[in-house]
């Protein structure tokens, strides 16, 4: 099964994600000095709020909300389903390690896909 999902559709969801948590963060932790000054304040609990989004959100949802941005959705590699509770927890897991979700397979999937028996959908008409 080739998967025809860009890399850069990967990327930018997971972007959204990233940023969207890191605003979070920044705005609960940060403080209230200057952005250089709340930055650093920010870091451990941006990676804890980006974890707990990643695995609620693909656990109950299917899919993150950068995923559902750019028409991604995460599905069970065998049979289609929406990953278990179990599946999104090690997918998430190896996501935050970030050496997995860069290195590829010949059919597209990183390494936290195979590993949590999970891969990308494209939600978009017409495609898979």
């Amino acid at each position: 099964m080739k998967h025809e999902i860009s890399l850069g559709r990967r990327f930018l969801g997971l972007s959204i994600d990233w940023l969207m948590c890191y605003a979070i963060a920044l705005g609960f932790f940060g403080g209230s000095a200057s952005f250089a000054e709340r930055a650093p304040q920010a870091r451990i609990p941006h990676l804890i709020i980006f974890f707990i989004e990643v695995l609620v959100l693909t656990a109950f949802g299917g899919a993150t909300a950068g995923h559902r941005i750019v028409g991604l959705r995460v599905i069970q590699f065998n049979g289609g389903g929406n990953p278990t509770p179990v599946q999104a927890l090690v997918r998430t897991v190896l996501l935050c390690l970030v050496v997995t979700a860069i290195t590829y397979d010949e059919n597209g999937r990183g390494i936290h896909e195979r590993l949590s028996g999970t891969r990308l959908l494209d939600t978009r008409k017409g495609r898979k």
